[in-house]
């Protein structure tokens, strides 16, 4: 006789289960937290980046100076 072939014993094997799938989904809800504050991150660092490169774009498209020795 195993712990499934009494009606308690399946109702337990359900809890347990139950009990590994909730720290699971726990466990990826704080993983895709972490992931999507990342993500966030990185979003405003590009859009500084993009903002400084569109600062410097007039300055590289006027043309460059001659070098001293001219």
């Amino acid at each position: 006789m195993t712990l499934f072939d009494t009606e308690t014993g399946r109702i337990e094997a359900i809890e347990i289960r139950l009990a590994h799938q909730d720290k699971m989904i726990s466990d990826l809800n704080d993983v895709i937290t972490a992931q999507w504050r990342k993500i966030d991150l990185l979003e405003r660092q590009l859009g500084r980046l993009r903002e400084e490169l569109q600062t410097l774009e007039p300055q590289r498209q006027s043309p460059e100076p001659p070098p001293p020795h001219y």
